[in-house]
Parts: structure tokens; C-alpha cells; sequence
């Protein structure tokens, strides 16, 4: 019954294929993998048998099983182009060959066709191994044409695409052997045709290479490693047969006298080796030690060369396999030099003057030595940066002499080591230390610290005031090192240098010996001398100048207008004046320097503070404000002149000014007509008069300035030092400036007296203390408004008033030069 069954089943299924084949009609096309997208296949008019107008009216589809499509069919050509990307590999695997299948449907009347769509290889894998690097051991002296079965590489490409050959890196030891698998594929195995020795090459490093057939042509590569495994093959070997040693009689014990080393070229526990003697007699046992794994040979015993000159040792060296190897060591004893020179002294100089000539004998001494041959030969030195030398004489004897001149300043003493050395080996020295020491000589002079010293001294110093040290230094010793300190003679402003400063000798202390005033002085020089007390004595000398610091000790001085005058003068100011006008200048000097000389005027006290103001720099007195009728006719100005000293000092200046109509004096008023005529005549005596007055007066003040030139010429010191208390001193005057841009008089020997009677607003200046120069600038004023009515009596008191200011300046001015002069 099963087997009817079965036939039954199976008839069915060759019916169902009959069915299907009728139904089906199957084509065949071709395309290679990794094709575009858009590349024409086939066109399928023909083999459907339709024209494009019946393959458009029935519709016609292309449909596949598979969910990703392909293909693409167009019904208005019949074409049948790539869709997606195709990639064998990822669709069949090694499976070949590799179809897709399709089916073209036509309706009207249904109607389908079996498209197979070949896919064809391309080459567009690479063969590749599974590891990049492959380990194999082989041990050392394997037999040739053993095999080493490498990993096939895989390539997922099919025919000749696949893997066709393999390729092995040249070398020397091994060759690669293709071998064919059941299925086609290939492999390679490594066959040695070289022995391997470990200590000639213990690692190969073999590059393999897998070559496909298609085009281009691709590879793949791994790398091979293969260890070579040691095998204990090689004997130890000593670097030396025979080692020869020589070694000095009473030499210290665990001193190494010999290594000897032996080498394994195998590895491991192969190549360890440990020493041993072999044969040795027990005597050399008891004086020398063998490490047995150094190889190190060392003494543990006290030889004597009288005992035994040498020693015949013998080593083995085994290996863990143990393999041996043996070798010689011969230790020749060498006599010591056990007996060191000996320095003897004869005679010897301690104390040697440092300006001893050369070749002066210092010691006289012998060298010995007890041994015998070149340890008893012997040499005797010292040191060579010196100023002394050996000379050898008969039997070992030496002279130390000086070699070049000696200065005990540098070097005051000398330990002298003289050193013998005999020709011994090692050598053996001895030393033996000589004392000199070098008495001194004077040939140093004193040397001040300073070429030139400068010390400040305040003036009005207290007498016996420290101003200053010097100091100076002498290189000798002990007397004539000694310093002495004195003043050269001469004179300070016809004065002896005695009467100013004075110095202790010790020391070098300079005082003063007076007060000094700076107005008077200002700076002066001396010399000093430091003398040694050596014999001869030598000395040197320095400058030293004092300079004097000004203080604040006198206060300013008014040079104008004057205040000790019985009678003083009054200034005139028109009441026409206006605002600016210049009344009159206040002139004071100071006969400190610097800032103590620099000036600043105010105005204490005035009858009206409102009407006149003075210049804080200059000292003008100016009118504020136009002067009105309501003014007084008399006023009174007290100045107060303040220098810049600290603490400050300060005079007071006290003028009189008068308000006048015109340039008419009030004191000198003549008697007006009644009737308001004035009398030509007498107006014309009256200025002939004045004229006269004013030209005897001007000739008798030139004449006494003449007069006075020439006795400043002939007494100028003496004049200087009487002017000293009333002026300042012209370099002083220098100092004085104050601000470059005021008013302020600060020229040299330049002083300025400003003279303002009535209207005139005149300034005389004059130069001391040499000659004196007038300059006189008379500048018209208006009239009093009230007088502006052009009459005679107005004019003549215009023309008065001019003449009389004219007179009593002059007499003013004659009255001040021989005030401050004479």
C-alpha cells in the first residue's frame, strides 16, 4: 500500500512539472556583477515574440520572488536594464552558478515568462588570510623537508578569481610547497631545506602572499614567525686558554687578582655555567678563592714573593647540560716597593726679607731611600707657581733657592712642600713641609681711598666741627705701615690753610678751626699728605675740597627806596592816574644763594589797601584803581620783602606817596598873581636856574663815580670785604634769581633803583659795583582835568613841576650813591 502511495505521489509531481513547463517559457541572460545602474541586459521583444505596441497593451510586468528588485523591464522598448546594485558574493556565496530569477507577465490573454538573469564574477575581492601573523617552533638541528602546513586564504570570488598561488618571501632555510584540496582550492605548506641553528639566526620572520587569477590581480598577505627552539649543542668556551697575572707581594686580602669568563652561545639553563678549580694543589687553595659563578678570583691568603714568585691555577667551567671546558691561570708575584723615600732637613732660613736677590739660599736637604734598583732611584720637586727652585747637588742633596723676586704684599709667608718620589711601582712619596716667612720692606707709599675728596660744610659752624675723614692704606707691614696725615702749607684768601681747617694726624679727621660764613667764602682746597714711618718714608698726597652750604642767615636787604635816610622822599602819583600806574619799585637783594635768596614782596599796610597793589615778584607798586578827588593827598605803604629761606627772614619797606594836580610840587609852591597872570620873565630865570643846577650837579655826580672806579681798582679786595655787610657779593647775586620771567633783578652785579617822583613814572638804573649807567625816560602825563583849561598859569606850573622832578631826582640819586658808596 506505501508503495502504491508513493508512486502515486510521484506521478502527480511529473504532471505538475508538465503543467507548470507548459505554462512557463524560460530565457536566459548574463550580467556581470558590480555593474551601473541603467546597463541594458537584453532586449525581450524577440524572444517574446511581441512587438512593443502588443507588449504595451498586454501590460507587461517584470515581478521577482525577491523583496529587493533588480531588474527593471520598460514596456514601451522592451528593454531590460540594471535597477539596484548586484553583488555575486553577497547573493549566492560560493555557490555557482549564481541566478536570479524573474518572470514577465502579459495579460489579455495571461501569458508568463521565466526570465534567468546570470550573475557572472568579477574580481573584486581579495584573497585574505584569517590572522594576520602565524607562530610555528621548530627546535635547532630538525630535520631537512619538514613540513609546516600553512591556513589556506579565502577568497570570495569563484574560478579564476579564487586563490591560484602562493608566494613566499626569499630566504635561505625554507620553500613553499602548493598542494590542491579535494574541492579545487589550493594551500601551501613550508618545507625546510636548510638545518636551523639558534645561535646563528634564532627567529625567521617569512612574508606568504595568496595571488588570485583574475585581472587586475589581487593578493593577500600574513606574516610567519617561527621560533627556533635551543638545544644544548655548544661546549663552553673560555676567552682564554691561558690568563698570566701578576701580583704585588703583601698585596690586601679580597683584592681580585684574575676573572676569567666563559661564554655559551647556547640559552636558557643550557648556557648557564658555574667555575670550579680542577687539579689545583691545596697550597694556592689556601690564598686564593674562586667565585663559581663570577668566575672571579680573589686573595684570601698573604703571599710572599721570597715564598713564592708565582702560582699555577687551574679552572673548569661546566654548563647546565654539563658540557665543560677548562683553561689556565698563572699568577706571577712581583717584588713591592714597600719602602718610601725619605726627606732629611739640613739647614733652613725662617724669616727671608722680601727683597732677597735671586738664587738666595733658603734650606740645604738630602733624600734617601732603602730599597734597591728603581725603587731606591728617586726624584725631589715642588710646586711650580713658586717664586722658588730646586738645585741638586752631589750625593742627593738639593738647594731651595727664590727664583724670582718676592713681595710679601701679595703673599706674606710660604709652606713649601717638597715632595720625593722614587721610580718604584707604584711609586712611593714623601713629603716633607718648609716654613718661610718674608719680613717686610718698605716699598709700598700710602694710597689714599680717593683721589680727590669732596666734603659739604654748612656755614656757621661751630669751631672744631668734624667735616670729614680721608684715609689711606699702606701695604707694608707693621712701622711701615704706619700712617701719618698732614696739611701741605699755603693760603686761603691771604690766610694761612691753618687758620681754616685743621687735621689730626692719626686719624685723618678734618675740622673746621672757625666759623666760616658763606657770603664770605664759598668752597676752598687743600692738600693732604699720609706719610709711613718706614725707612726711607714714603708718602702720597690728595686733594680735598670743602664746599660750604649756604643757610639762611640774612635777611633781605631794600635797596630802594632807602630807609635810614633822615628825610625820607615822598613819591608822586597825578590824580589823573589810572589803573596800572606805575607809582614805584621796591629793590631788595639777598646776600644768601639759592632758594634763600629768592624774593616774594607784599604789601602790609597801606592808608587805602584799595588804591595800590605791589607786584608779589617784581615789587611794583601800581595803582589798582583810577585815583578820584575823594582820595587822600598823603599816603602810606608798608612793603614787606620775604626771601625763601627756611625759616624765612624779612625786612619792611615804608613809602610815602602823594596825590598831586599836575606835576607840581606841594612844598615848593610859588605865590600865584591875584589876578591870574603869570610872569614870564621869572619863569624863564627860574628855568634857566634849574638848568644850571641840574648840569653842575649831574657833572660833580660823574666826577665822584669816576672817583670811585678808580679806588675799587686800587683797593678791590679790601672794598669787597667792607661792601661784604651792607651788599651781596656778585657770584651770590647770581644764585639770587628767582623766576627767570619775573621782574626781579638777578644779572650779575646788576642792581636796580626805581626812583618815581610825581609824574615823571621814571626807573634809574645803575651797575655796581664797577660803574654806574643812567637811563632816564621821562613819559608825559596828562594834566589834572582840572588845570585843562590851557591857560599860561598851567603850562608854567607843567614845565616847573618837569624841572624840579628832574632836580630832585638827581639829588636823590647823587644823595643814594654816596650812601651805599662812601
Amino acid at each position: 500500500m506505501d508503495i502504491y502511495l508513493k508512486g502515486r505521489q510521484v506521478l502527480m509531481f511529473f504532471l505538475y512539472l508538465c503543467m507548470y513547463a507548459a505554462m512557463y517559457e524560460s530565457i536566459m541572460y548574463s550580467v556581470p556583477e558590480e555593474t551601473k545602474t541603467g546597463f541594458l541586459i537584453a532586449n525581450v521583444l524577440k524572444d517574446l515574440k511581441v512587438d512593443v505596441k502588443e507588449l504595451s497593451t498586454r501590460k507587461a510586468q517584470l515581478r521577482s520572488k525577491d523583496p529587493k528588485q533588480y531588474f527593471h523591464l520598460d514596456p514601451n522598448t522592451g528593454d531590460v536594464t540594471v535597477k539596484n546594485n548586484i553583488d555575486r558574493e553577497a547573493l549566492c556565496g560560493q555557490n555557482d552558478p549564481c541566478v536570479l530569477l524573474s518572470e514577465i507577465v502579459l495579460e489579455n490573454p495571461l501569458q508568463l515568462y521565466r526570465i534567468d538573469v546570470e550573475i557572472e564574477d568579477v574580481n573584486d575581492n581579495s584573497p585574505k588570510f584569517s590572522k594576520t601573523e602565524f607562530f610555528f617552533e621548530l627546535p635547532e638541528l630538525v630535520s631537512t623537508n619538514t613540513r609546516l602546513p600553512l591556513e589556506k586564504a579565502e577568497d570570495s570570488d569563484k574560478g579564476e578569481n579564487s586563490v591560484q598561488n602562493y608566494i613566499l618571501s626569499p630566504n635561505e632555510y625554507f620553500r613553499l610547497d602548493i598542494q590542491n584540496n579535494s574541492d579545487g582550492s589550493k594551500y601551501a605548506e613550508l618545507v625546510l631545506e636548510k638545518p636551523l641553528d639558534r645561535e646563528n639566526v634564532s627567529q625567521l620572520i617569512l612574508m606568504v602572499s595568496a595571488v588570485d587569477g583574475g585581472f587586475p590581480v589581487r593578493t593577500g598577505t600574513t606574516q610567519i614567525v617561527i621560533d627556533v627552539l635551543d638545544i644544548n649543542d655548544n661546549y663552553p668556551h673560555f676567552q682564554q686558554t691561558v690568563y698570566q697575572v701578576k701580583l704585588r707581594e703583601n698585596e690586601q686580602l679580597d683584592t681580585l687578582v684574575a676573572k676569567v669568563e666563559a661564554s655559551d652561545r647556547d640559552i636558557g639553563s643550557n648556557a648557564h655555567i658555574t667555575y670550579s678549580f680542577s687539579q689545583t694543589p691545596e697550597g694556592p687553595l689556601r690564598s686564593f678563592k674562586l667565585n663559581r659563578n663570577t668566575g672571579e678570583i680573589t686573595l684570601v691568603g698573604k703571599i710572599d714573593y721570597e715564598e713564592n714568585s708565582n702560582y699555577e691555577l687551574n679552572i673548569k667551567a661546566t654548563d647546565g647540560g654539563r658540557l665543560s671546558a677548562y683553561c689556565k691561570v698563572l699568577v706571577n708575584i712581583e717584588d713591592e716597593n714597600d719602602n718610601a723615600p725619605e726627606v732629611i732637613i739640613s739647614s733652613v732660613t725662617n724669616l727671608l726679607p722680601e727683597d732677597s736677590p735671586p738664587e738666595t739660599v733658603v734650606a740645604v736637604f738630602s733624600v734617601t731611600d732603602q730599597d734597591a734598583g728603581d725603587n731606591g732611584r728617586t726624584t725631589c720637586d715642588i710646586d711650580s707657581n713658586l717664586p722658588f727652585m730646586l738645585k741638586p747637588t752631589e750625593n742627593n742633596y738639593y738647594q731651595l733657592v727664590t727664583h724670582w723676586p718676592l713681595d710679601r704684599e701679595q703673599v706674606s709667608e710660604y709652606n713649601i712642600t717638597i715632595t720625593a718620589t722614587d721610580q718604584g711601582s707604584p711609586r712611593l712619596t714623601s713629603m716633607r713641609i718648609v716654613h718661610i716667612q718674608i719680613s717686610d720692606v718698605n716699598d709700598n707709599p700710602p694710597v689714599f681711598e680717593r683721589s680727590f675728596y669732596d666734603f659739604h660744610l654748612r656755614e656757621n659752624n661751630i669751631p672744631g666741627l668734624l667735616i670729614g675723614s680721608v684715609h689711606a692704606v699702606d701695604l707694608d707691614a707693621e712701622q711701615n705701615a704706619q700712617v701719618t696725615y698732614l696739611l701741605f702749607l699755603g693760603k686761603i684768601r691771604e690766610g694761612p690753610v691753618s687758620s681754616y681747617i685743621s687735621i689730626n694726624s692719626e686719624t685723618g679727621n678734618l675740622y673746621a678751626v672757625r666759623s666760616i660764613d658763606y657770603e664770605d667764602i664759598q668752597d676752598f682746597q687743600v692738600t693732604v699728605r699720609a706719610v709711613d714711618k718706614g725707612s726711607p718714608p714714603l708718602s702720597s698726597q690728595t686733594m680735598v675740597r670743602v664746599l660750604i652750604t649756604d643757610e639762611n642767615d640774612n635777611a633781605p636787604f631794600i635797596l630802594c627806596p632807602l630807609q635810614n635816610s633822615t628825610s625820607p622822599s615822598s613819591d608822586l602819583v597825578p590824580r589823573a592816574a589810572e589803573t596800572g600806574y606805575l607809582v614805584t619799585k621796591v629793590v631788595a637783594v639777598d646776600r644768601d644763594s639759592g632758594q634763600n635768596s629768592w624774593l616774594s614782596y607784599q604789601l602790609l599796610k597801606a592808608t587805602d589797601p584799595s588804591l595800590f597793589t605791589v607786584g608779589t615778584q617784581n615789587g611794583e607798586v601800581k595803582t589798582t584803581r583810577p585815583v578820584t578827588n575823594r582820595d587822600s593827598f598823603k599816603h602810606t605803604l608798608v612793603v614787606a620783602v620775604r626771601d625763601n629761606g627756611r625759616p624765612p627772614q624779612s625786612v619792611s619797606a615804608t613809602l610815602r606817596i602823594l596825590l598831586v594836580d599836575g606835576f607840581s610840587d606841594p612844598y615848593m609852591k610859588i605865590m600865584d598873581n591875584p589876578k591870574g597872570e603869570v610872569p614870564q620873565e621869572g619863569d624863564d630865570t627860574l628855568t634857566m636856574y634849574l638848568i644850571i643846577c641840574l648840569v653842575v650837579i649831574s657833572s660833580i655826580f660823574l666826577l665822584s663815580v669816576m672817583v670811585f672806579i678808580a679806588t675799587k681798582f686800587q683797593k678791590r679786595q679790601k672794598l669787597i670785604g667792607t661792601s661784604a655787610s651792607n651788599f651781596p657779593a656778585g657770584q651770590n647775586l647770581q644764585e639770587n634769581c628767582g623766576d627767570p620771567s619775573s621782574d626781579t633783578y638777578c644779572q650779575a652785579y646788576n642792581y636796580e633803583v626805581c626812583l618815581a617822583g610825581g609824574s615823571l613814572n621814571s626807573e634809574f638804573r645803575f651797575l655796581r659795583p664797577l660803574f654806574p649807567v643812567f637811563s632816564m625816560d621821562p613819559t608825559y602825563t596828562q594834566v589834572n582835568p582840572r588845570n585843562s583849561t590851557g591857560s599860561h598859569e598851567t603850562k608854567a606850573h607843567v614845565k616847573e613841576g618837569e624841572l624840579m622832578s628832574q632836580v630832585r631826582i638827581v639829588l636823590k640819586l647823587f644823595q643814594q650813591f654816596y650812601s651805599l658808596n662812601f
